[in-house]
């Protein structure tokens, strides 16, 4: 499978660092997004930031992140892994703020979007040593 322009190539040392901070760099466009009032874009930001954390993660551990379905694999793995129960939760609400990627904009609360952020924030923070 190929790699998109923005994804390191398979096998780089780098690449968990890179996914780890294309991570954050979303994380901070998302509250910027949030702050404009752009909710679409803060949520589908806020997912980014955990997939990409996730990506982070499997480069890291030598696991297999290629396509959406695999996030959920990863996290499961991770939880396992920490023993951290709360990621199960967390991962959740990264996966929900994605779905309001595709909410009509009637639908979509800023404080909603914005407790959303703050877990998928808590998530890249327990998730940050399995990086390293």
């Amino acid at each position: 499978m190929l790699n998109s322009p923005n994804e390191p190539a398979a096998g780089d040392r780098n690449a968990a660092a890179a996914c780890r901070q294309q991570s954050q760099t979303f994380l901070f466009k998302s509250r910027e997004y949030l702050a404009e009032g752009d909710l679409h874009q803060a949520a589908e930001k806020g997912w980014g930031a955990a997939a990409w954390m996730a990506k982070a993660v499997a480069e890291a551990q030598g696991w297999i992140y290629r396509k959406h379905d695999e996030f959920f694999s990863v996290m499961y793995q991770s939880e396992d892994l920490l023993g951290d129960h709360r990621i199960a939760g967390l991962r959740s609400a990264a996966n929900e703020l994605h779905g309001f990627f595709y909410t009509h904009e009637t639908l979509l609360r800023p404080s909603v979007i914005n407790q959303g952020l703050d877990n998928v924030e808590l998530l890249l923070d327990i998730l940050q040593p399995l990086t390293e």
